[in-house]
Formats: C-alpha cells, sequence, structure tokens
C-alpha cells in the first residue's frame, strides 16, 4: 500500500502543477489589466538568461546499413521539440571512418539531454526509419560527461533492408520505493515506448548489437536513466531499470517584453517538458507544443510578466517565451533567428530573469487579425486561428475584445510566408468547429500576404459550422418514477483524443453536471500501431497521457461526478480491418491476450489510484476474441481453445488492481445475447450498447419508438439480466441522422455505417442531418427505461467534449437531446421531483 500511496501523491502533485499552468488568460486586448500586488520573494539565486554552460566532446558514431553514393553525405541533426522537429533542426556533417561508420564529435551542455536523429544528405534530404519502416522521431543522450555513442541505422525512409534484429524488454521502476513507474519514455534505437502502470516497456525489431537504451521522465518527476543493452538476433533482452526521484524546487520566470508587444495579451513558456507544453507527439504542422497547455505568465507592476513554476532538480528545461506556440509569434534573437533558451534545474530556488529581443523576424510588418463572430457563439467559447504554410498547423487561440470580437497579431515567423492561408474555428477544433467558409480537413481558407508596411485585416464570421442556428427543444412533461439509490445517469465521451481537449473538460464536466447526470464515463486508449508483429500501446497526441487522464477523472469528482473509465483502442484503419489482416494463429492470440491483459490493468491501476468508482471492460470490437466468436466478415475467428479460461484470468487480474465495479460491455446484437458467456459471472454487471432498431417506418411515432424498445428489452434482454442477476446499465449511441431509428445510417453502398463513422472531424455528406429524429429515440428509450426497475442506468454515448456541435455524430452536447436529458435526469435520480 505505501507504494502505491507514493506513486499517487507524485502524480497528484504533477496533476496540480499541470493545471495551475494550463490555465489560459481571458484578458481583453487594449485594455490596461489589473496589475496584482507583489509578495515579499524569498532569496533564490538570480540568473540573468542565457547563462554559459560547461560543454562535454561528444562523438556520435554510426554504422549505416549500405554505403552511401558519391554524391551523398551523412549528417547528424540536433532536435529542437519546442519549436518544432521538422522546423528547426540543426544538422552537423559527419565524417566518414569507413563506408559504413561515420563519427562527428559536438560540443553538448553538460547535463542536457540531447536529441538527435541521421539524415541522409543528397538530391533530396532522407530521414531514418525503424525496421518496420516507422519514422524516428528521434534518438536520447544523456549529457554526463565526455563520452562516445554508438548507434546503428536500421533503415532509411526510401529503403528498407532485411538483418537480422532482436527485442528488449523490461520495467521501470522507482528506485527509492520500488514501486513500478507509468507514463516514462523509454528509448532504444530511436523507437520509443511509453511505459504503463507497471512500468512496462517493450522495443521490436531492434538491429542487433549494442543499443544506447534511455528512460526519460516526460515531466522531468524522474532522473534520466541511460545505459547499453546487448540485443541479439531474435532474442529478448529483459532489463529492469531503476530511475530516481527528483525533488521540486520554486523557479521564478521573469521576462521583459518589447515596447511593441500589444499590452495585455497572453504571454506564455512554451518548453520541452510536459508542464511547458510538449505533448510529445507529431501535432499539425510538424510541432509538438500546445499552446492550451503552456503556463501564462502573469503582468507585474513594473510591466514584466511573471510566473512561478515547480520544476524537478536536475530536469533540462529547454524554453522559449511565446504569444503563440513555439512556431508562431515565438522570441526570436535580433538577427531574426529562433531563441532557444536552456538551463538544468538547480538544486535550490530560481529566479530566471530573461528579456525578448524581438516577437519579430525579418522585414515583414506584423498583421493585425480582427474578426466578428456570430452572436450564437457559447459565451464560454473560445476563437481560435489556424495558418496554413507548408500544410494546416496547430490553432492558436485569439485575444477577445468582447461584444462577439477578436483579435490576433501575428508578429513571426512572416520571413518565411509571403503568401498565405487562414481560418478560424471554435475551442481550437479546426475541422470540426469550423468557421462556415472554411470548413474541414483541407479547406483552401482565407488569403493573406505579408509586406513592409502594417496591416489590420478585418473578417466577419457569419455562421459556424454544425451551430448555426441552434436548435430549442419543446419539452413534453412526463410521469418519470424515482430510480432506486444506485440508478446511474451519465454520458460517455467519444473515444478519439486530441491533446488540447483536456483544457476544455473542465467546461464539459460543468455541462453534464448541468445535465442533472451522476457519472462520467471516460474512454481512455491505446493504439494499435501493427498487427503483426502485435504492437498495442500508448502513442502521444492518439492516446490521452496517463497524467491527463488522472486529472479529467479529478476533474469530475470535484463536481460530484462519478467516474466509469471505459478502455477503447484506437486502430490504423478499422477493427474490421484489424481482424480480417490478423494471423490468428496460437502465438498471435497468446500476445493478444497478453497485451489485452496489460491494457485491463493499466486502467484497473488507474483507476484505483484516482478514485474511479467503476472499470468497463469488453466492447463491440472485441467479439472476435469471444467464445464461438466471429470475423467481421461472419467466419469464424478461431480464438484459443482455453478462450473462456483465459477472460476469466484477465477479469481476477483486474480484481487485484481494483477493488470497484467492473462490468462488461456487451452489444446488443442476438447473437451477443445469445452466446453463453461464463466469465460474466465474474463481472459485477452489464453495459449494454445499444443502438437497436426501433423502427424502419419513416413514419413512426415516438410511441412507436417506444413500443419497439420496450418488447426488445422485455423479450431479448431482461431473460439475460434475470440468468445473470446482475445490474444491467444502458449505453445509447444514436446518430442525429436520418436513418438513425432504423439502427442503420445508409453509407450510399447498400449497406450501414457504423455510429461512430459520423463522429468529428468526419462528414458524410450523402447522410442528412436530423436533431429531431435523436430526440425522439432519446425520449422514447428513456420512457421505455421509465417502466423497467430493473434496468440500472441509461447513458449518453458520444459525448464531443471540447465543443458544442449540432452535427450527424451521436454526441448530444448543446443538442435537443440534451434537453431531454435535461429534463428526465433530475427526476429520475429523485432530485427534481
Amino acid at each position: 500500500m505505501n507504494k502505491l500511496s507514493l506513486s499517487s501523491r507524485r502524480i497528484l502533485t504533477v496533476a496540480i502543477l499541470l493545471v495551475l499552468v494550463g490555465q489560459a488568460c481571458t484578458l481583453s486586448l487594449f485594455e490596461t489589466p489589473a496589475i496584482p500586488g507583489s509578495s515579499t520573494p524569498i532569496p533564490v539565486d538570480v540568473v540573468s538568461s542565457p547563462t554559459p554552460q560547461a560543454m562535454a566532446q561528444t562523438n556520435f558514431v554510426v554504422t549505416i546499413p549500405e554505403p552511401l553514393q558519391a554524391n551523398e553525405t551523412l549528417a547528424i541533426a540536433i532536435m529542437d521539440e519546442v519549436t518544432g522537429l521538422s522546423l528547426n533542426a540543426t544538422q552537423f556533417p559527419m565524417s566518414a571512418r569507413d563506408s559504413l561508420t561515420y563519427t562527428a564529435v559536438l560540443p553538448l551542455p553538460f547535463n542536457s539531454l540531447v536529441k538527435y536523429r541521421y539524415v541522409r544528405r543528397g538530391a533530396s534530404q532522407v530521414l531514418e526509419d525503424t525496421n518496420s519502416s516507422a519514422a524516428i522521431r528521434y534518438r536520447m543522450h544523456l549529457i554526463a560527461g565526455p563520452s562516445e555513442v554508438q548507434d546503428i541505422v536500421s533503415d532509411w525512409g526510401d529503403k528498407s533492408y532485411t538483418r537480422p534484429t532482436g527485442t528488449i524488454l523490461g520495467q521501470v521502476f522507482n528506485s527509492d520505493t520500488g514501486s513500478t513507474l507509468p507514463n516514462l519514455l523509454v528509448s532504444a534505437g530511436g523507437q520509443q515506448f511509453i511505459t504503463d502502470s507497471l512500468g512496462r516497456f517493450e522495443l521490436i525489431g531492434l538491429p542487433i548489437g549494442t543499443q544506447n537504451l534511455v528512460a526519460y521522465s516526460l515531466d522531468g518527476m524522474y532522473q534520466t536513466f541511460e545505459q547499453g543493452a546487448t540485443v541479439a538476433a531474435g532474442s529478448t533482452t529483459v532489463v529492469d531499470l531503476r530511475v530516481k526521484p527528483a525533488q521540486i524546487v520554486s523557479v521564478t520566470f521573469t521576462v521583459t517584453v518589447p515596447e511593441t508587444t500589444v499590452p495585455g495579451v497572453p504571454v506564455r513558456i512554451a518548453g520541452n517538458i510536459l508542464q511547458l507544453g510538449n505533448t510529445f507527439a507529431d501535432l499539425q504542422g510538424g510541432i509538438s507544443t500546445n499552446t492550451d497547455r503552456m503556463p501564462v505568465l502573469s503582468l507585474q507592476a513594473d510591466g514584466r510578466y511573471s510566473a512561478t513554476l515547480g520544476l524537478p532538480i536536475g530536469a533540462h528545461i529547454q524554453y522559449k517565451y511565446t504569444l503563440g506556440d513555439g512556431f508562431w509569434n515565438a522570441e526570436h534573437k535580433a538577427d531574426g533567428q529562433w531563441n532557444l533558451r536552456e538551463f538544468v534545474v538547480p538544486a535550490q530556488d530560481l529566479a530566471v530573469q530573461d528579456s525578448v529581443e524581438t516577437w519579430s523576424s525579418g522585414d515583414s510588418a506584423p498583421i493585425l487579425f480582427e474578426v466578428a463572430v456570430p452572436s450564437v457563439t457559447p459565451p464560454g467559447d473560445i476563437v481560435y486561428m489556424q495558418f496554413n504554410t507548408f500544410g494546416w498547423m496547430e490553432p492558436i487561440p485569439m485575444w477577445p475584445l468582447g461584444n462577439n470580437r477578436w483579435a490576433y497579431k501575428l508578429y513571426s515567423p512572416l520571413n518565411v510566408l509571403g503568401s498565405f492561408s487562414y481560418r478560424y474555428c471554435r475551442n481550437g477544433q479546426c475541422g470540426s468547429a469550423d468557421d462556415g467558409d472554411t470548413v474541414g480537413a483541407a479547406p483552401s481558407g482565407r488569403q493573406a500576404s505579408t509586406s513592409i508596411l502594417s496591416q489590420d485585416i478585418q473578417d466577419t464570421v457569419n455562421t459556424w459550422k454544425w451551430f448555426e442556428n441552434p436548435e430549442p427543444v419543446t419539452l413534453v412533461g412526463s410521469s418519470i418514477t424515482a430510480r432506486a439509490s444506485g440508478f446511474n445517469a451519465g454520458i460517455e465521451f467519444q473515444s478519439s483524443y486530441r491533446p488540447n481537449w483536456s483544457y476544455y473538460a473542465p467546461q464539459a464536466f460543468a455541462n453534464i453536471q448541468a445535465l442533472g447526470a451522476n457519472i462520467t464515463v471516460l474512454t481512455p486508449s491505446w493504439t494499435y500501431t501493427s498487427v503483426s508483429p502485435l504492437q498495442f500501446a500508448q502513442i502521444p497526441g492518439q492516446d490521452p497521457m496517463w497524467i491527463d487522464s488522472a486529472i479529467m477523472i479529478s476533474q469530475a469528482r470535484a463536481l460530484g461526478l462519478n467516474v466509469a473509465l471505459f478502455p477503447t483502442p484506437n486502430f490504423p484503419a478499422s477493427s474490421s480491418t484489424f481482424w480480417l489482416g490478423a494471423p490468428r494463429d496460437a502465438q498471435w492470440w497468446l500476445t493478444w491476450f497478453t497485451r489485452y491483459r496489460a491494457f485491463a490493468i493499466n486502467y484497473a491501476d488507474l483507476a484505483s489510484q484516482t478514485g474511479s468508482q467503476t472499470l468497463i471492460l469488453g466492447g463491440d470490437w472485441i467479439a472476435p476474441a469471444l467464445p464461438n466468436g466471429k470475423l467481421p466478415d461472419g467466419n469464424p475467428s478461431n480464438p484459443p481453445a482455453d478462450v473462456e479460461a483465459q477472460w476469466k484470468s484477465i477479469i481476477a487480474d483486474v480484481r487485484t488492481h481494483f477493488k470497484g465495479q467492473i462490468l462488461w460491455a456487451l452489444p446488443y446484437t442476438k447473437s451477443s445475447l445469445e452466446t453463453p458467456l461464463n466469465f460474466l459471472q465474474d463481472v459485477d454487471g452489464l453495459y449494454l450498447l445499444w443502438s437497436a432498431s426501433l423502427s424502419s417506418n419513416p413514419s413512426a411515432t415516438k410511441t412507436d419508438y417506444s413500443n419497439e424498445a420496450g418488447r426488445l428489452l422485455d423479450n431479448e434482454v431482461a431473460p439475460l439480466a434475470s440468468l445473470l442477476s446482475k445490474p444491467l446499465i444502458l449505453a445509447v449511441a444514436y446518430p442525429s441522422a436520418a436513418g438513425s431509428a432504423n439502427g442503420c445510417v445508409a453509407d450510399g453502398k447498400g449497406g450501414c455505417l457504423d455510429w461512430t463513422a459520423l463522429d468529428q472531424p468526419s462528414d458524410i455528406s450523402s447522410v442528412s442531418l436530423s436533431l429531431q429524429t435523436q430526440a425522439d429515440i432519446y425520449e422514447a428509450i428513456l420512457t421505455a427505461v421509465n417502466s423497467r426497475p430493473w434496468i440500472s442506468g441509461f447513458i449518453s454515448r458520444g459525448y464531443y467534449l471540447p465543443a458544442a456541435l449540432q452535427d450527424k455524430s451521436a454526441s448530444i452536447h448543446s443538442k435537443p437531446a440534451a434537453d431531454i436529458l435535461w429534463y428526465w435526469y433530475p427526476r429520475m435520480l429523485g432530485i427534481v421531483k
């Protein structure tokens, strides 16, 4: 228990830090902001940045798979993750030792963590990749003193090689307590893996030889660990890594900004750790930092900006000041070059005093964008700008003027733009919550050009896509029976994820609470990146990090909501493609169950450490792995003979990690209800995934829907509930689309769309929007549930967290169906009589 408690405390500490630094300013532009009172400072070391750092000579030695061509050279690229991996790398030429071995000696700062990769330069530049042709973000090396690093390039992006490979498998532990550590980045050979709750990692397909193995804490809360690991052909090298926790000191950043800075606008710090906005993901346009996750500095009485952060001793910090992100409106040196600052956090509190030379780069003058947005824009929304240079990049929050007007002054990097595109969107969800004139993933956008003269571009957003004219709903009073204690009335989130979604989670939870719900179902994920060999793990940017999920759970519980976790996988294409392409031989199935067990235990541990009440296993995607499993095409999936025992064992393992309620998510299909699953006796209840057909008649009424729902519940669901004698929660998903009541939204090809096919950012033009249909279905099913006391809960699935959209998806966020729930939920829970 002590080990778990210590780990939980460290998670809570980082969660508090991340919540505090992620709060955005909502200052009105051009108004004089209030100046906070100053407090008496404690004695600290005062450092004026940049401070010269001692350098260590580091010799990089790399072996490449085949000799270079006559017109080719080799370089090592030192990466800048704060600006963007593809945007500001510094390349150094390497010298040939022989036809396959190259070296470069670089002076690098003591105690820094260098991120780098190799580049083949010829007619074009080709980056190295892994044996499975996956891109290498970067390798890592801790500069503890003069050293030699030996690397092996496995593949180039334009070529593949067949060579012997092996695997490194292991766990990471806290060296002081012995507890296992989640959310650490383990890297070797350019491959990266985020550890799960048991500290486990697996790096497969590594070239044979000695690999540089690094364990790195994304938030700096543990000291970086590095050692060599020998990889043998066809073998697995098992290693245990023990990392030491770091203590926290206060670091106060104080910065003087140029006189050209618009008064009162938010000044942020972009940096290389989680607390400074690094997502460790490949975001749009090649950047990794996200504005919404960065700390915002406070304006001081003397006109400078300041923020005090708790940072771990020994952490290598790279950072810059910005009015946008690490690329847009970030600080520059006087000569126009990027300014990336760095230091290593000392063992005592520190005061860093900086001065931004300029926000601009080149001769182009800043451009002021002003936009008027529709009056229906929700009052809590933030308007963002998105720029397109070499592709659409991450959206940047604008500055509020009041009266539905917003502004943003673009200073840099205008020297690289010329003509460029831009657009507006709500809550950073460009591609979903769009300006009606620039809709979708790849619009042409509005056009602008740089100039040596200042510009003031004034725009108007006439309509927001999917929020053109929000429809009200007429509520009809019903006689609603208050349910027994323990009834669940809640909302399940859409299973996709983007790093800036977590910023809008508190608002989403407040909206859910306002509906009268008593539970929210979070859907954290891992991603299948390969079918064979099977690879299933957390991918930054696609899956929420452990700490992100922990913060969201804390936010929900702070509002009095119970929390259920429903772990859900991501697939490169679809679950159908995954299963049909899987080998499904004995070894593959053994690996699949091992991976799913780790997945389930990871979220059991998260649920336990965060006080979540419920864990939901299973799901509709999992049917081929069940007894008598069938593939999406109807053929047998041939699961192993011990499949029932496998599931019973997984549930038993999960119970050793989580003492709360365990539900099994069972899709409502005739076959799933009729197929006996003995292991269901081992769970605490059913989470029935319901998208049943309620009528094929386009003229059907709410009464027709309700009668059919009642018939299905009585004839097909009640017998299973009675047999198991366990609680059953109805989890409902119906898109706001024509055909939804039929259980079949037409795909235009004679088939039916999966309900998740209409989740944002997708839109299928052949599908007709029908908000009223969804509202009618909800009212009808709730009416059926009202007269069946054996149903223990009602959950609305597919809630789109970051923005209110009246789109075709199953989300009820700000749709008429939400008004139905607002009426029903408090009465079902006995809050309103």
